[in-house]
């Protein structure tokens, strides 16, 4: 009998082992089985979520870093030939020039750089996500908070917390839970890419902190009185935290204040 393999926590591993989490996430991650015409999995680990996800997908590349892992992946998916087992570092990959999703229990101490790949893949659909429970929360705004990368990349990509997962479903056990993100691109995004582009100017302004609060930072790019117009726009009290503005109402500051800064230009 073959000796089960160690548990690296160099590469952050931690495997699921409970079958109605994997089938859960599996559903969330294809909701229209047949319909994702190809599927990359972020660390297939032993195959479990693999195994799920496969009958739903046309096309599954699932990549593992952990050589040790591949002769049981291997032989586990040899009658699967739409399943390919690729040995190497998910974030080195390029991505695929085609209409894409993105799937996997992530390490946990690579969770941002994956994020970012996501994120820069100019084709990526969608992306389900297995993360610490803190860092969803965060970047989802459960917390009642929002992140500058949240709202960044809000014009283009939705964020979820579409569930959560007991540390207890994990071997080895780790020290928090785990949360389920949903990342989807906007088949129409809010803002053209002029409008893009402004949009990060503006929302990196207001998170630099430069005057202690949103409404000074601002200050530093636009006249006061522009931007105490576009504070009541977006319904926002002069005293409001940075962190604490949704995207909905950075959105109306940003239409606001470009309405009035095209005004004056005319006048």
């Amino acid at each position: 009998m073959a000796r089960p393999t160690r548990v690296s926590r160099a590469l952050s591993q931690n495997f699921l082992t409970d079958r109605a989490t994997v089938e859960r996430i599996a559903r969330l991650a294809v909701p229209q089985p047949g319909r994702t015409p190809l599927l990359l999995e972020v660390g297939a680990g032993k195959g479990a979520l693999t195994a799920a996800l496969a009958p739903r997908c046309r096309q599954l590349h699932a990549y593992e870093i952990d050589p040790r892992l591949l002769p049981g992946l291997r032989a586990r998916f040899a009658r699967t030939p739409h399943v390919r087992i690729v040995h190497g570092d998910f974030l080195a990959a390029p991505p695929p020039r085609t209409p894409f999703a993105v799937a996997g229990n992530v390490p946990f101490s690579r969770t941002a750089d994956i994020v970012d790949w996501c994120l820069r893949a100019p084709h990526l659909t969608d992306a389900t996500l297995l993360t610490q429970l803190e860092y969803a929360r965060k970047r989802t705004g459960d917390y009642g908070s929002w992140t500058l990368l949240t709202v960044r990349s809000w014009p283009r990509h939705e964020w979820r917390l579409v569930g959560r997962v007991d540390r207890s479903r994990f071997r080895p056990r780790p020290r928090v839970d785990a949360g389920i993100v949903r990342i989807e691109r906007r088949r129409a995004p809010l803002l053209d890419r002029a409008g893009y582009a402004s949009w990060c100017r503006l929302v990196e302004l207001g998170f630099s902190g430069v005057g202690g609060s949103l409404h000074a930072s601002l200050r530093g790019a636009y006249p006061r009185r522009q931007v105490d117009a576009a504070f009541r726009a977006a319904g926002l009290d002069r005293d409001a935290l940075v962190g604490e503005v949704s995207p909905a109402r950075w959105l109306r500051l940003h239409t606001r204040l470009n309405e009035l800064h095209e005004t004056s230009r005319l006048v």
